[in-house]
């Protein structure tokens, strides 16, 4: 059995089915902050970091690959994408090396690429305060899209239509964390909008060969902010096989020097082709990759950790489904949550998870500047179309009862 080293292991909803699933292929040892919970039943080994710094990571994974044995290092925490690719650097072993690390860690970096290879994407502008942000604004015509350099999970990244707007949202991408940023003081990019649906493909990489696994499909809500209020993918995607999207993704990955592990690349498909959101050095957050096993039975964790191994994976789909994800929110800007629970009696045959997010007693908040937080709960659905998705989904969270006031 291969051994595998997995730096970081993120919330349990959302990560113990890839990790369950490693460890029944793979004798796992993870690096993590604290003392090890729900992942013992799923790894034979585990290095405690407290605080997760870079050079305790570091030192940690040299500790385990001085043991011997060790196969791969990969983890699947945005937080730890460039402490890993170093980690599996300085072992000699597949990653997808520090430099494509840090350039999807960090969004300046990754159009600085794109643009010397001139591979598609929005026209963009690191700026360090609000005046050079409006002569941006100004040059390109608005719309116009503000984001933190370094930011995740849309966080402060909002749609502006006027000088107004990007005086009132300014603010809120300017002071997002940045230290891991080479020059932090300037942090934040106004960019030209792209029409066109939005998507996401996920993908494992190795040797540079970049290999789809599945792609999503975005629901959006809560203009101007981007935030991402569903998913769908189906295990026969036309897209997966579409060469202007393949043709696309090599681009990219070759623009940034990405050799092996896995990626989460959002792209508009515009009237002149796919051009490139942005692309972030793990598999997709939240329940994506429980989304395509449900429609596939391609588990990209497994995929991962294959090739952060040194070896191909299989991605030969099983079924031919189709699978979502739908979040529910609160009703007032700021809400009190007295009760919250589904009626299992009225969720429909196609959901398998219907999961609140939040407790009595909690004050919760729409979508704002400064939280992109404010989901209350999800269900998720699978049946043979698009459609029969949709519906199970709008009836699973008809079936949320609550009781709540505004805060």
């Amino acid at each position: 059995m291969t051994r595998l080293v997995v730096v970081g292991t993120g919330p349990r909803l959302y990560r113990e089915f890839m990790l369950r699933g490693i460890g029944e292929r793979h004798d796992v040892h993870i690096v993590i902050g604290r003392p090890a919970e729900w992942e013992t039943p799923y790894v034979t080994g585990v290095s405690v970091v407290p605080g997760m710094t870079p050079d305790g990571i570091a030192a940690a994974v040299q500790e385990i690959v001085a043991e011997g044995g060790v196969d791969g290092v990969m983890t699947w925490a945005e937080d730890h994408v460039v402490d890993t690719a170093l980690a599996a650097a300085a072992a000699g072993l597949p990653g997808p090396g520090p430099d494509a690390a840090r350039a999807c860690r960090d969004k300046h970096l990754t159009r600085s690429a794109l643009a010397a290879r001139g591979v598609p994407q929005p026209r963009s502008v690191l700026v360090g305060d609000l005046t050079e942000a409006r002569a941006v604004a100004d040059k390109f015509g608005y719309p116009v899209v503000v984001k933190p350099r370094g930011g995740v999970a849309s966080q402060a990244v909002a749609l502006i239509h006027d000088a107004g707007e990007l005086a009132g949202h300014f603010p809120s991408a300017h002071r997002l964390p940045a230290a891991d940023l080479r020059s932090p003081d300037r942090s934040v990019l106004i960019e030209e909008y792209l029409t066109g649906e939005e998507i996401a493909v996920d993908s494992v990489v190795r040797n540079g060969q970049v290999m789809p696994i599945f792609v999503s499909h975005k629901e959006m809500g809560y203009t101007p902010y981007f935030e991402e209020t569903g998913h769908w993918t189906q295990a026969a995607d036309p897209l997966l096989a579409d060469p202007a999207i393949i043709r696309f993704l090599t681009q990219v990955h070759t623009a940034i020097g990405y050799s092996t592990g896995a990626t989460h690349t959002e792209l508009k498909l515009t009237d002149k082709g796919p051009k490139l959101i942005e692309i972030n050095g793990r598999l997709g957050g939240d329940l994506i990759s429980y989304l395509c096993g449900n429609a596939s039975g391609v588990a990209p964790g497994l995929a991962l950790a294959a090739v952060s191994c040194g070896v191909d994976p299989d991605l030969t789909p099983v079924r031919m489904s189709c699978a979502g994800i739908r979040f529910a929110y609160p009703p007032w800007p700021e809400t009190r949550v007295e009760r919250i629970a589904f009626d299992e009696a009225a969720l429909p045959p196609e959901t398998d998870l219907a999961v609140p997010l939040v407790s009595p007693g909690e004050v919760v908040q729409l979508p704002n500047k400064d939280l992109m937080e404010a989901r209350v709960a999800f269900a998720t659905a699978t049946a043979s179309t698009r459609e029969e998705v949709s519906a199970a989904l709008d009836q699973s969270l008809a079936a949320l009862r609550c009781t709540w006031s505004p805060a």
